[in-house]
């Protein structure tokens, strides 16, 4: 194993976060904020690690294997989320570590639950601190590493599938290094369109630049604790709905979109269209709910079902209504919506529409096999015929993903949390939602009191579900241990 160059790697991250708490500490100083201090501490901590790590690995080699890139994705984000903890810390705004890791996984995974429960009393410099864990996290921290390091040949390739999420790798380039500048470029642009977007609909600079940052990331966390109910405006909730939507859709289709023009691939795109259909669908059901049973205006309705069906899809999270006051069923619909999740090649989180529509093209093509056992059907996707190899990822994730889920629901369970509670904040935690449908934690409360070992248990259910199962357990197995 390259061990060097892993510690390069996470010595390059240290230093870029050690960066961001430079902006932290500039935003706190400019607002006379009370943690300048805290962001002090932090940004000489991570730039003296850092260096450090990058002094010791100052001769690494640059070849990188297949399981050095395993390694390497889950320490860079175990030490980005270790070391972004300490402003939480040293502020006090979450003194104890289990809420400070908690909260920084939650940020940097865009799950977007939540340990702190005044959120409305934090320092700018907190506040944005959480939204930019939220954005870098979005693409994802290696991603963003990768970005703007220089090129390191094949090890970027290996690191690019250690990450990314979606059963397929869409590059858009030979160059994976043109492939991820042209990622990047989308988010960016995403992110300042949201930001002038929400400016412009009547939020203040400071909030719109923190929403802006979370929602490309369908991260959710919000400058309020209201989220988005508290403005109190339905132009930002459709500017909302709009930019949560967009950040939904896999990179690779917006760039096809917005940089080549390929409207009709677009919208023939099976993925798009399912995702498009079940947010109409979901919305179309709630919003009768909401006439009939809540007494809202057909407007306010179709508004509030949109908001809240789009942000639960994408696993944005943010809410502009309770919906734990609607009836229950529509708790379910929210739930199936959370388990699904949007597209692949999103900053969404969930098990992905992608999946769920080979699931049902295998499950189809083995009613034709029983009735014409030697015809030959290929399951296609977009034209394309889906590979063997492919069948057999598929099945092994659907597999590991409700293992895991159960798994999650058994532990929290035993930690002292009710059974119906137990799988509302698995699911949320798993498809890095942040909203759990169930009693005592609905999409308005803090998790901080929830105990400590479901705190530690939700965390990695987080980590888990953002790199998306097997870069994390193929650690567990003991071949991979071995030398290859």
């Amino acid at each position: 194993m390259n061990r060097k160059l892993i510690i390069r790697l996470t010595g390059t991250l240290l230093l870029f976060e050690s960066i961001a708490f430079a902006v932290c500490f500039a935003i706190s100083a400019a607002y006379g904020d009370s943690d300048i201090s805290a962001f002090g501490f932090s940004a000489i901590i991570a730039l003296s690690l850092g260096m450090l790590l990058r002094y010791i690995s100052r001769d690494a080699s640059a070849v990188l294997t297949r399981y050095d890139s395993y390694v390497a994705v889950t320490v860079a984000w175990l030490s980005s989320t270790l070391i972004g903890m300490l402003p939480y810390i040293l502020s006090g705004a979450l003194p104890d570590v289990s809420d400070a890791f908690f909260e920084t996984m939650s940020g940097f995974t865009t799950t977007g639950s939540t340990m702190i429960d005044d959120i409305d009393v934090q320092s700018h410099g907190i506040l944005f601190w959480r939204s930019v864990t939220n954005w870098i996290g979005g693409l994802g921290i290696v991603l963003f590493t990768l970005a703007i390091l220089p090129s390191n040949g094949s090890g970027e390739t290996k690191l690019f599938a250690a990450e990314i999420t979606g059963p397929t790798k869409n590059k858009l380039h030979p160059r994976l290094k043109t492939t991820i500048h042209w990622l990047w470029s989308i988010y960016l642009l995403l992110t300042v369109l949201c930001v002038i977007s929400l400016y412009l609909a009547g939020m203040g600079k400071f909030d719109a630049v923190c929403h802006g940052l979370t929602t490309t990331a369908t991260g959710g966390f919000s400058t309020h604790n209201d989220s988005i109910a508290f403005f109190h405006s339905p132009t930002i909730e459709y500017v909302e709905i709009f930019f949560m939507f967009l950040s939904g859709i896999n990179f690779a289709m917006l760039y096809s979109l917005f940089f080549r023009g390929k409207v009709k691939l677009f919208f023939g795109n099976s993925e798009i269209k399912a995702y498009a259909i079940i947010v109409g669908v979901a919305t179309a059901f709630i919003a009768v709910c909401l006439y009939n049973k809540n007494g809202l205006s057909s407007a306010d309705a179709v508004r509030t079902a949109l908001f809240q069906v789009v942000s639960i899809s994408t696993s944005t999270g943010f809410t502009s209504a309770d919906f734990m006051k609607w009836m229950p069923l529509t708790w379910i619909v929210l739930s199936i919506l959370m388990f699904i999740g949007a597209c692949a090649g999103s900053t969404s989180g969930g098990f992905k529409i992608v999946r769920i529509i080979a699931m049902l093209k295998i499950t189809g093509n083995e009613f034709k096999s029983i009735l014409h056992p030697a015809a030959v059907v290929p399951v296609r996707i977009n034209g394309q015929a889906v590979s063997h190899k492919t069948f057999h990822t598929l099945i092994a994730f659907s597999t590991l993903y409700v293992i895991t889920l159960c798994a999650g629901v058994f532990l929290l369970a035993i930690s002292g949390l009710p059974l119906m509670d137990s799988l509302g904040m698995a699911l949320s935690s798993i498809s890095n939602i942040g909203p759990e449908i169930g009693r005592a934690y609905g999409e308005l409360s803090s998790w901080s009191s929830i105990p400590v070992m479901g705190k530690w248990v939700c965390s990695f259910l987080m980590l888990l579900g953002r790199l998306e199962l097997f870069s994390i357990f193929v650690l567990f197995t003991p071949r991979f241990w071995k030398d290859n």
